[in-house]
C-alpha cells in the first residue's frame, strides 16, 4: 500500500510507495495530481498492465477521467473485464513525447516528454446513472454537447459493456523540458544541436 499520508483522492498529491516512487532522474518527478490529470485529459489513451497466469499483459486502451476517477470499458465476459472487476492491482502508463533533443554526442540524445504511471484497483460501475454520466463525460470531452445529440445506450448495449471505475490514489508524474545537455569538451564540435518536433 502507498506509504504517503496523502492517499485520499481529495488531496492535491498522489500517494506513493517503493513500487511507484521515481528513482531515476528523480528531480524530474512530481506527485501532484494536476499534471497527471492534464496528461490523461489530453491523451485519453493508456497502456494497461496486469498479470494473468503468472505472465505480464499490456493492453492499449481508451481511458478517461472524471474528477479523481479513471474509467475504462470492455466487452462483457472478456478476460480483461473479469480481471478489472476482480479488484486486483493494475498499472496504467501514459506517455507523450513532444520533442527529440539532439546533442553533439550520441550518449546525451534525449526527449522532452510527459509521462504518468498509476496503480489502481477497479470497481465495476453498476449504477445506470453513473454509467451514463461517465460516457457523457468522455463524449462531451471529445466534442462539447455531443452526448445531448446522440442516441443513448440501449439495454442490449449496456449489457454488452463493462464499465470500470479506477480511483486514483497512487502514482507519479515525470517530465523533461529544455534543450541539450552537453559535455564541455564537446561544445566546439561542428555539429548542430537543439530540439526537433517529435511529430
Amino acid at each position: 500500500m502507498p506509504r504517503q499520508t496523502n492517499q485520499d483522492a481529495s488531496t492535491t498529491e498522489l500517494g506513493f510507495c517503493p513500487r511507484s516512487q521515481v528513482r531515476r532522474a528523480a528531480k524530474r518527478a512530481s506527485y501532484d495530481r494536476e499534471p497527471v490529470y492534464q496528461l490523461i485529459d489530453a491523451l485519453k489513451t493508456a497502456h494497461l498492465g496486469f498479470v494473468e497466469d503468472g505472465e505480464p499483459r499490456v493492453i492499449p486502451i481508451t481511458c478517461w477521467r472524471d474528477g479523481d476517477n479513471l474509467y475504462v470499458h470492455s466487452g462483457n465476459k472478456g478476460r480483461l473485464a473479469k480481471y478489472l472487476q476482480s479488484g486486483q492491482l493494475v498499472v496504467l502508463s501514459f506517455a507523450e513525447c513532444s520533442e527529440w533533443v539532439m546533442t553533439k554526442s550520441a550518449y546525451h540524445h534525449s526527449a522532452n516528454y510527459r509521462s504518468a504511471v498509476l496503480y489502481c484497483r477497479g470497481e465495476a460501475v453498476t449504477d445506470e446513472a453513473e454509467f451514463d454520466h461517465a460516457f457523457r463525460v468522455l463524449i462531451n470531452q471529445l466534442e462539447p454537447g455531443r452526448w445531448e445529440q446522440v442516441r443513448p445506450p440501449n439495454r442490449i448495449e449496456r449489457k454488452a459493456t463493462v464499465l470500470v471505475r479506477l480511483p486514483m490514489h497512487e502514482g507519479s508524474f515525470k517530465a523533461r523540458t529544455g534543450g541539450p545537455v552537453e559535455e564541455p569538451e564537446d561544445m566546439d564540435l561542428p555539429i548542430w544541436h537543439g530540439t526537433l518536433p517529435a511529430r
